[in-house]
């Protein structure tokens, strides 16, 4: 069964490309000050993805745990109009590099583990998706956002505007333009169907 690659995600029903990352975006740290201004800064990132990054809206992703250089390319890509969003481009533009920097450190600080469902294996996990996503969801790769625990219609969505120019990408769009609905489908259901924890490791 053909599946994905790379790179699903990032942010909502996006329209723009994944690009390389800035080198000059902070490595993660636990510097409580660093910390506490991202946390405030994630005060308005509340309502859809949840204080600790586990989204509270079904077309909203997870970013609790996630890569710190992946959410601070996407960000800054929403600010910079090579991604757009009705919600996240307004959002986006409206923050400093500092605080991009910083949110993207307190949502990357949390700790995600994520639980096959029962009856199934790591045998089970779509072959060319473990390389960069892991067997469980979790992602391998720096550049690449963890899968586990979205929902099928957050997966749906994205695989559908890789596949129709709306979110163009160089791997993703090749890739999904070639999958059936009923890929998509099984795709979705395999990473909807494993449950994630997101726990503060610092009870910030």
């Amino acid at each position: 069964m053909r599946i994905l690659l790379i790179a699903l995600l990032g942010g909502l029903l996006p329209t723009g490309v994944l690009f390389a990352q800035d080198t000059t975006s902070p490595q993660p740290t636990n510097d409580a000050t660093l910390l506490k201004d991202g946390r405030k800064v994630a005060g308005m990132c509340r309502t859809c993805h949840g204080l600790d990054g586990k989204a509270r809206i079904p077309i909203a992703p997870h970013i609790g745990g996630e890569p710190v250089d992946y959410l601070i390319t996407q960000l800054q890509a929403f600010k910079t109009g090579d991604r757009e969003h009705e919600m996240m481009t307004v959002v986006a533009r409206g923050l400093t590099d500092d605080q991009i920097n910083n949110v993207s450190l307190w949502f990357n600080h949390f700790d995600v583990t994520a639980t096959l469902p029962m009856g199934k294996t790591e045998d089970d996990a779509p072959e060319l998706c473990v390389g960069c996503h892991g067997v469980n969801g979790i992602s391998e790769l720096e550049d690449a956002p963890n899968l586990a625990g979205e929902t099928n219609i957050y997966i749906e969505t994205q695989l559908k505007a890789f596949a129709n120019g709306k979110r163009p990408h160089d791997i993703m769009t090749p890739i999904a333009e070639d999958l059936s609905v009923t890929e998509m489908q099984e795709a979705a259901d395999w990473y909807s169907n494993i449950a994630i924890k997101i726990t503060d490791p610092g009870g910030n």
